[in-house]
């Protein structure tokens, strides 16, 4: 299906503008490592919250990553399940919930009573923590490509950002404003070279399954650069080193305070 949907992309292709270095990224010089904290530092904080979001600034990490769902009244917020049931005392579909319905949750207590009262936040609120001071890796869900837009923008958060979903949504999003930057899954050679085709995107993302040579040749011939996954078993400094020979420039984490010291260890690191 995902190939597919790439496919019908080909035809109406529109050429992505690059975005400026971020303003507290002192080092841009094409050997230096992107550290993504993957749903913020939530090893220590409950995932996609805003202690979890401030903790990934107060490591140095360069972006932290977060999961968009939209409620049933429109509004943004920020949880990977599609259920609440996982992360909140809640119950239920994100989208069968009202804003306040979900607002009215607690985020924090299933992870421990010391985050008691933690609540969902929304992207706004997510974004004005990250403003001038970290990159946000937006991983769409469920959301509306002019909406998302909108909110970037009246965020002043347009070249701080990363958009990951699936390609249908990212191309509309590239229509909308081409300069942000899209981040399409690599998924397979052949779709590689469709992506670049139809929406030339700058980054591109990869995971384990994808992270192979052949996927790999395709990104760097089409000038995207790779930012990879390095969870579960692979999160650790053999294989961030091997990412990293392999020509990763960013590193998606659940350790981000120590890929950074990593990373500084062997003056990678961007800050």
């Amino acid at each position: 299906m995902y190939k597919i949907m790439v496919a019908l992309l080909i035809g109406t292709a529109i050429t992505a503008n690059a975005a400026p270095p971020t303003a507290w990224t002192p080092i841009e010089d094409g050997k230096r490592i992107k550290v993504i904290a993957h749903r913020g530092e939530h090893l220590h904080h409950p995932e996609n919250t805003l202690p979890a979001f401030q903790a990934a600034i107060d490591v140095g990490a360069d972006y932290f990553e977060l999961d968009v769902r939209t409620t049933s009244d429109g509004k943004f917020v920020i949880m990977h399940d599609d259920t609440l049931d996982r992360t909140t005392n809640g119950t239920g579909e994100v989208k069968q919930h009202t804003f306040d319905e979900i607002r009215s949750l607690d985020a924090g207590i299933k992870f421990s009573p010391a985050f008691a009262g933690t609540k969902v936040p929304t992207l706004d609120e997510a974004f004005d923590l990250a403003h001038g001071k970290i990159n946000v890796y937006v991983d769409t869900k469920n959301a509306d490509a002019q909406q998302l837009v909108d909110t970037i923008v009246r965020h002043d958060m347009q070249d701080h950002v990363v958009i990951y979903g699936n390609p249908f949504f990212l191309y509309e999003v590239h229509k909308i404003r081409p300069a942000l930057r899209v981040m399409p899954e690599a998924l397979s050679p052949d779709i590689c070279k469709l992506l670049i085709r139809a929406i030339q995107p700058e980054v591109l993302a990869f995971d384990a399954s994808d992270f192979k040579d052949p996927v790999i040749n395709c990104a760097k011939d089409g000038n995207a650069k790779i930012y990879v996954d390095r969870l579960g078993d692979a999160d650790n400094p053999e294989t961030w080193q091997k990412a990293i020979d392999f020509g990763a420039a960013g590193i998606q984490t659940n350790l981000p305070g120590e890929l950074v010291n990593y990373l500084r260890t062997h003056d990678l690191a961007t800050h």
